[in-house]
């Protein structure tokens, strides 16, 4: 539902044929563990990363931090930023630093932040440049290496091509030449690591053995692990960076998974490279870095804009906040009073695949009407205010006009609900407004308090909301007054009850398309929990 509504239902199940109710045989879940539990949420445990003062781990709260956008041979420009970004309270702050120059360079700016009394912790973002590396590790207090080109960056397939594991395993002891002493440096000034992994900068020694995969990224990343743990050092941590959400999300699953068979501890930098500026941006890092969250996954996150870095602090605050409270306490008795269930089978998390559905579809006065939408439902809230202005209206809605008539469009609400009390209290006028937008193509959905009138008076795509137990009675008679039924559910209802009422649906006829609303009461049970479990169901 749209912003002006005062209630909300959070998912869509859109409900098909009973033969349809199956996983599609294209997904296949993950074979071995990748959180803490997948129905009580928790974060990961890790070992505990020291970056200067700042700690980072599952035994502290989530870090927040940014990326400078100065040239960071400009000292005095990139002090002011970084107080600028402290204020808005980052953790910890990330300068590029491209060669020797700016390395040089970094001992001043930690100098002059010192000299200001502050102690936030800088991180140099280092590629193609392992001796600036080595020196700017004298001033910054944590040292993020991108896999993908510290020590290799031929990026084309013409230059080498790696036909066998021996001439991939060859090019390692290069690796390690090149890598080792920024370790043992690191380790002996008890400086922090990331080693940082991203889909955009595989290697081409990466990419011809793994391809563009987040598979590679994995790998890639666990090379350069193996070098740290060789020597000793396990200050550092990992991420597995990608501008698209769904594959940052199945490489540091697969990286979780990976740790989990290896008995590792590391903590995770999470974020979504590149995400872009204002909501889309924002809403790329909610939906990559939100989802690994929920799944207790990550320590450390940056919401990473194309905006002044200042301004990425509060998304990531944001995020960071409602990742500590989904594995609260709180979160955990919300999980445990959603009933059990198993999908493992049903819940592939390193692979994405739509599943297989089938909008409801009704035909009203010889016009077809879909009250969902294949690629994501809108629906708006209304009261009878909402009807007293209807240009206003139907702007709002996203309809598009001709001689003041409302039409549907590409950004036009699939349907509308109308607030309980809402039906009866509309004057002639404002009823003509609504049998407008009915005419229009948009459902209606009239809640249980408003059905009670004459069903005569209901306008035309009334779709009739209904709870679980009401509908299971089927003891109306509507047919041909109504296109449809939602079926509003809890999530916490007993197996038998929310089985029976999906298979009822499935089987719904025809001319009564329904599909179910889940309206978690979140005060008292976790949405996600309940969520996953209504899919696992379906």
């Amino acid at each position: 539902m749209t912003a002006s509504s005062t209630k909300m239902w959070w998912w869509w199940i859109l409900v098909v044929p009973a033969a349809a109710l199956h996983v599609p045989t294209t997904m296949s879940a993950v074979g071995g563990k990748y959180c803490e539990s997948r129905y009580v949420p928790s974060r990961r445990p890790t070992r505990t990363v020291e970056v200067g003062p700042v700690k980072i781990g599952s035994e502290h709260p989530i870090a927040c931090q940014t990326m400078s956008t100065t040239d960071t041979r400009d000292v005095a420009a990139s002090v002011a930023q970084i107080e600028r970004c402290v204020e808005q309270g980052a953790n910890l702050v990330r300068l590029t630093v491209q060669g020797l120059n700016e390395a040089k360079k970094s001992a001043e700016i930690r100098a002059t932040l010192d000299a200001k009394g502050l102690d936030v912790p800088l991180v140099a973002d280092i590629h193609f440049q392992p001796k600036a590396a080595m020196l700017v590790a004298d001033a910054f207090e944590k040292i993020r290496v991108n896999p993908g080109n510290f020590a290799d960056g031929r990026k084309t397939f013409e230059e080498i091509n790696y036909d066998s594991p021996e001439e991939f395993e060859a090019e390692k002891a290069y690796i390690e030449e090149l890598f080792t002493p920024l370790v043992l440096k690191c380790k002996e000034l008890n400086r922090a690591m990331r080693i940082g992994t991203n889909h955009g900068s595989l290697s081409a020694r990466i990419m011809s053995f793994y391809g563009d995969s987040p598979k590679g990224m994995v790998e890639s990343a666990l090379e350069f692990a193996d070098i740290c743990r060789k020597h000793d050092y396990h200050n550092f941590v990992f991420s597995m960076k990608a501008s698209n959400p769904v594959v940052m999300v199945q490489a540091y699953r697969s990286l979780a998974e990976k740790m989990y068979d290896l008995g590792w501890d590391y903590p995770l930098h999470l974020g979504v490279t590149e995400a872009g500026e204002g909501e889309d941006g924002r809403m790329k890092s909610a939906i990559g870095i939100g989802a690994l969250l929920a799944d207790g996954l990550g320590d450390t996150i940056r919401v990473s804009l194309t905006e002044d870095p200042e301004f990425e602090l509060e998304p990531c605050r944001t995020l960071a906040d409602l990742g500590n409270a989904a594995c609260s306490d709180a979160s955990k008795k919300k999980a445990a009073k959603v009933p059990v269930f198993d999908d493992t089978d049903t819940r592939p998390v390193a692979s994405f695949v739509k599943r297989d559905t089938k909008i409801p579809h009704a035909v009203n006065d010889g016009a077809e009407v879909a009250a969902l939408h294949r690629d994501g439902s809108v629906l708006t809230a209304l009261s009878a205010d909402d009807f007293t202005n209807e240009q206003l209206l139907y702007k709002s809605l996203g309809c598009q006009t001709a001689v003041g008539m409302p039409f549907r469009d590409v950004a036009t609400s699939d349907s509308i609900y109308l607030k309980p009390g809402t039906l009866p209290a509309l004057d002639k006028t404002q009823r003509r407004t609504l049998d407008r937008v009915a005419a229009a193509g948009l459902g209606v959905l009239i809640p249980p308090e408003d059905q009670r009138g004459d069903p005569s008076l209901f306008p035309a795509n009334a779709i009739l909301v209904k709870s679980l137990a009401e509908f299971l009675k089927d003891d109306d008679d509507l047919d041909g007054k109504v296109i449809g039924t939602a079926v509003v559910v809890r999530g916490d209802e007993a197996d038998e009850d929310l089985e029976k009422g999906l298979v009822v649906l499935a089987a719904a006829k025809e001319e009564r398309p329904s599909f179910v609303l889940l309206d978690v009461p979140t005060d008292e049970i976790s949405r996600l929990h309940a969520t996953r479990r209504g899919f696992h169901l379906l």
